[in-house]
């Protein structure tokens, strides 16, 4: 299913190609919400304008089978791997080739709650509209005290009205075909939040308490989701999904994982990405910078490469500020100039080198 190409598959239909889940995998939610929206203009600042890409390195190879793995087992793919080498990107590759929509982006910090990336609920906005409705003024036009609403137009908007679905609980809505979840940075975290996640990915759905309490009254509530501009009907208060959404969790490897975490994730790690890959990504990236930048931007990479290996590791995004600098034409600067620049720009990311300069 997914080639690792980074174009986009017209010919693949996966709606018949992908397979049934494994038994313990198998979820029922539903009915089927729309399809998602597309984000070609994300795709495109994220991977550049793809045209080809190298297929027959080992490292590719495990990339693709490890992708295609976590497709048909319905499981998180955990991508480790330095700051830089590609793992955020690789969320934007399968949604790209198997035209899946847009990703859903949950971005990690120590603050981050489980419930921040299911839902929100907007409490006190309910509660001061709820005032403003209870001290209308009579309609006669005089204030006075706290009347009830006279028309539909007064009337205090549904609970869903103050409840937005987060990137999480956006993924896990029932769709036809999988949603691509990043969570991105997931070793920035509190402690919990690996644990917290557990019964989501086993589970594959999650109650919202505020529906929950409502139902009797309200048993179908429409709310808003991650997605601009998009809605869902949430039914008895529960998400449940129908395809078990391609999550892709990265992590830059400054803490462990419990192994009740591990155990239920794909595993795959992120290598530094070798000189036809980053050439690759430097074309796709500024193709078109003029008629030497292919040159320039060669001898850069062979550069960078040296400079990574002596500097403990740098990332692609300072290749790709170089090349810019050196292929636009708008650096005025002299060589041993651009040289300087593009020694600044490839510092150390352990502040090992700015320490060493202070000094």
């Amino acid at each position: 299913m997914y080639r690792g190409t980074g174009q986009p598959q017209y010919d693949v239909n996966l709606r018949k190609l992908l397979p049934p889940p494994p038994p313990w995998r198998r979820f029922t939610g539903g009915p089927a919400v729309p399809s998602p929206p597309s984000d070609d203009e994300e795709i495109e600042r994220r991977l550049g304008r793809v045209t080809s890409q190298s297929g027959s390195s080992d490292q590719l190879r495990r990339e693709v089978d490890m992708v295609n793995a976590a497709l048909l087992l319905r499981r998180p793919l955990l991508v480790t791997g330095r700051p830089g080498t590609g793992k955020s990107s690789l969320a934007y590759r399968i949604s790209s080739e198997l035209r899946l929509g847009r990703v859903l982006r949950w971005h990690i910090t120590s603050r981050t709650t489980l419930r921040s990336g299911l839902y929100d609920y907007d409490a006190i906005g309910r509660v001061q509209d709820a005032a403003t409705v209870r001290n209308l003024d009579r309609p006669d036009g005089t204030a006075g005290e706290a009347v009830q609403p006279t028309t539909a137009g007064d009337e205090l908007p549904g609970i869903g009205h103050y409840l937005q679905l987060g990137p999480l609980g956006t993924a896990l809505l029932p769709h036809e075909l999988p949603r691509v979840l990043l969570v991105d940075e997931l070793d920035k975290s509190d402690l919990d939040l690996a644990n917290d996640l557990l019964s989501v990915f086993e589970e594959g759905q999650f109650p919202i308490p505020e529906l929950v309490r409502a139902r009797r009254l309200h048993p179908s509530m429409t709310v808003m989701t991650d997605d601009p501009g998009r809605s869902a009907e949430i039914v008895d208060g529960i998400v449940k999904c129908r395809a078990f959404p391609i999550v892709v969790i990265t992590s830059n490897g400054e803490r462990e994982f419990p192994p009740a975490f591990l155990r239920r994730c794909l595993r795959l790690r992120m290598p530094d990405p070798d000189r036809t890959q980053l050439v690759n990504m430097v074309m796709a990236h500024l193709a078109g910078s003029g008629p030497s930048g292919s040159t320039e931007a060669e001898g850069l990479i062979d550069q960078f490469l040296r400079s990574s290996r002596e500097r403990g590791g740098l990332a692609i995004d300072q290749l790709l500020n170089a090349t810019f600098m050196a292929t636009s034409g708008r650096f005025s600067g002299d060589e041993e100039a651009l040289e300087e620049l593009v020694d600044s720009l490839w510092h150390r990311l352990d502040g090992a080198g700015a320490e060493s300069r202070s000094g």
